[in-house]
This record gives C-alpha cells, structure tokens and sequence, in this order.
C-alpha cells in the first residue's frame, strides 16, 4: 500500500545535498529570511473621483403639467343634493301604509292579473292608456318649448288612434320608428325653474314634492278622462291603470327594499334623482 495522507504516514523528505562547487552567494541568498508583506495599496483609478452632486450644478426646472395642478372647485363635480324632508314623520307613517297597500292588496290582484292575461295584452293595455294622455304630453312638450316631440306626439296619436286600435297597437314605436314623450306639468315646473321645494309621500299616490303635486293636479286638467260625461267610467279606469303598471313592474319595489338598509330613504332618493334626471332631458 502506497504511503500518503490518506493512510496517516507523513511523506518523506526529499535529501538536500551540496557540493563543494556550489556558490557561496547563492547560499546566502537562499538563507536570508523573507522580508514582510508590505500592506498592498488601494486601487487607484486612471479617472479622478467625481462627486454624484455638485454645488455648482444647475437643476433643470420641473414643468408643471395640467394633470399635476389640482382642480379648480367649479371644475368638480357637484354633488348631487338631496331633497328636504320637514315632515319625515307624516310622510314614514304613509310609506308604511302604502308599504301594506301594495303587499296586501296590490300585489296580490296585480299578480292574479298577470297569470291571467298574457303578456302582449297587459302592454296593449298600458298602450292604450298611454295614448289617452297624449293630450296631455303634447301641451307640455308646448309649453317647455319642445316642438319636435310636440310633433312626434300629434303624429303617434293620430297613428295610433286610427290604425293602431285605438291605442292599443303602438304603431308610432314599431312602425315609424317614433319614442313616447316623457312629459309632464311637474317637469315644466323644474324646466321653468321651479324647485321641488319639500319631499311628500301620499297615501296611495305615493312618493312626490310640492311641484310634483301641483303638477299632477295640472296633469289632471290635461286628461281627456277627467271629462267623461260618466263620471263611474273614470273611477274604473284608474284603477284597471294602476294594476295593469304593476303587473309589468312586479319585483322591482321588492328589489329596492332588499338592496336598502333604509326603504324609505331609499325610494325618497330614487325618486327625487328619476324626477331630476327629467327635467335635465
């Protein structure tokens, strides 16, 4: 077995031999002990250290862009506000009466409405009560200085009163391609300026405003059933009216109720923005 390291035996030395001949410089040479490690200088680089900052170094100037300036306040969008409500009380005791109406009578006919009539009938149904107002949307449009929809309305009326079945077919819409005016004396109130001044919950009417009721009131003027010579006729159409709309609308008071913690701030905010969002058209 070869001697080495992994075995644990030392190596042999190699024998130092010298002759006669050799130098005795190079003897002395060879004894002389080595000179210490001089501590080695640092790097130094061909290219004189340059300050990151310097003193005399001129910033170049910022500029200042449109995006970084704030708004001006009347760039900002308004906040939308909120309608006054003094007689909160009152109006919550109608709401949850009304609240009972529907749940208790309303939905309940509306409902039997529905599965009953089919669904092309009940639009029939709201057609031909809408043509009845026209009358009434045409005066407004008038009176809020809307000529084209004062003319969109005579033509639907006399299109729809004659070949459109009294109303019920909305020829206007499917024909000649012609949308319904939303107007009402309540809008033509808030286009002349008039605010909506206090919130107001009705029994049965449900929510409105100050100008909302006074325009309802002059909408009443405007309804050609308001002169029936048969007065009974007018306080069976309401009615028939009213279930009719609610059985198109089945679902979305309820929806409203579950979204809100509060139903009734809920509807009161829902209803002045809908209102709101008229008068601006």
């Amino acid at each position: 077995m070869l001697p080495g390291p992994c075995t644990g035996s030392p190596l042999p030395e190699a024998p130092v031999s010298m002759s006669s001949s050799d130098d005795p410089g190079a003897m002395a040479i060879a004894m002389k002990p080595p000179e210490p490690l001089r501590e080695a200088n640092p790097l130094e680089s061909s290219h004189p250290a340059e300050p990151l900052f310097s003193a005399n170094q001129e910033e170049e100037p910022t500029e200042i862009t449109d995006e970084d300036t704030p708004s001006k306040p009347s760039e900002l969008e308004e906040p939308v506000e909120g309608i006054a409500d003094p007689l909160e009380p009152v109006n919550r005791a109608f709401f949850h009466f009304n609240d009972k109406l529907y749940f208790w009578v309303l939905k309940p006919i509306a409902t039997g409405y529905k599965a009953v009539i089919p669904e092309d009938g009940r639009v029939g149904v709201q057609n031909f009560f809408s043509n009845l107002t026209t009358p009434a949307r045409l005066a407004n449009c008038l009176l809020q200085v809307r000529l084209k929809g004062a003319g969109n309305e005579a033509v639907r009326f006399l299109l729809n009163t004659t070949l459109g079945m009294a109303g019920f077919l909305d020829l206007g819409k499917t024909e000649l391609k012609i949308e319904k005016q939303e107007a009402d004396f309540g809008q033509t109130l808030g286009v002349w300026g008039m605010g909506p001044a206090l919130y107001i919950n009705w029994p049965i009417l449900g929510p409105s405003t100050l100008r909302e009721t006074v325009g309802y009131v002059g909408d009443v003027f405007l309804d050609p059933r308001t002169y029936l010579p048969n007065r009974p006729i007018f306080y069976v159409l309401r009615p028939v009216e009213l279930v009719n709309e609610t059985s198109l609308t089945l679902g979305e008071y309820e929806n409203l109720k579950k979204a809100a913690l509060d139903p009734y701030i809920a509807l009161r905010e829902a209803y002045h923005q809908y209102r709101q969002n008229k008068i601006k058209k």
